[in-house]
């Protein structure tokens, strides 16, 4: 085992599939000596095509194999778009496992939604987890922390201010206040020593790619394939150790040359 996390605690929002990239950030973060604390939520993972069976019934397996790198590991179901998750979600961390050192904001809520489909209620969805829930959980995070000890924030972004994605305006916006707030509140923070940085891992195949979108992807990264849940991981670890204490308010696009 590696040590660049050795004794930390670790927030990683947004864990609820096999081949995720909440998934991979944990099993990197054990590898590296954190102890990790996961959220998942079956009732909106259920809807999605591409979650199979095994998906919906493997926290507990999870768990274990997490376990198994010698660190500690606990979860809860949480649905993060209600106001009262963030209290929650760290009532309970602090209460199984201790003072937290580093917050993962994966957690995201996305379904298609074009000018002709956009609309109050799909927009409050998208709003209520992608803004509401990151912001607030980040704040108070660093509340909890304050006078204790630094910390680390990584939140995961989609490359909106990279490039435009018609056809996914609700997601497009949500995410892109994320990557805002990201640049302003990691220097709030700064003299706190708690850093706030951003990844875009560009598009990562995590289980939701059929054969035809790979192959239409495929010649749009310059480095000759698609981007798995690992690549993602490993920034992240750099991101929540020692090594980035200089780095903050940052948004990292790590996606392979992807144009």
């Amino acid at each position: 085992m590696l040590t660049r996390l050795l004794n930390k605690i670790a927030i990683v929002t947004g864990t609820s599939r096999r081949n995720g990239i909440g998934t991979a950030i944990c099993r990197e973060f054990a590898k590296e000596g954190a102890d990790i604390f996961f959220t998942h939520w079956t009732r909106y993972d259920q809807h999605m095509s591409y979650v199979t069976d095994e998906d919906l019934d493997w926290t507990e397996r999870f768990k274990e194999e997490i376990r198994s790198f010698g660190v500690r590991c606990e979860s809860m179901e949480l649905d993060l778009s209600k106001p009262e998750a963030p209290k929650l979600l760290l009532d309970e961390v602090q209460e199984k496992l201790g003072s937290p050192a580093i917050l993962v904001n994966n957690a995201a809520y996305s379904i298609d939604v074009d000018f002709r489909s956009l609309n109050a209620d799909n927009l409050d969805a998208h709003y209520n987890v992608n803004v509401r829930g990151t912001l607030l959980l980040t704040v108070e995070f660093a509340k909890l922390i304050e006078g204790k000890h630094g910390g680390r924030v990584i939140n995961m972004v989609s490359g909106q201010d990279k490039s435009p994605e018609p056809g996914n305006l609700a997601y497009v916006a949500t995410k892109g206040a994320v990557s805002t707030f990201t640049k302003s509140v990691g220097l709030e923070l700064a003299p706190l020593q708690v850093t706030v940085n951003a990844v875009d891992p560009g598009p990562t195949d995590s289980g939701w790619m059929n054969n035809e979108l790979k192959a239409a992807l495929l010649p749009k990264f310059r480095m000759g394939r698609i981007g798995v849940p690992r690549d993602a991981a490993k920034l992240v670890v750099f991101l929540a150790s020692d090594e980035a204490e200089w780095i903050t308010g940052q948004i990292i696009h790590s996606d392979g040359g992807f144009w």
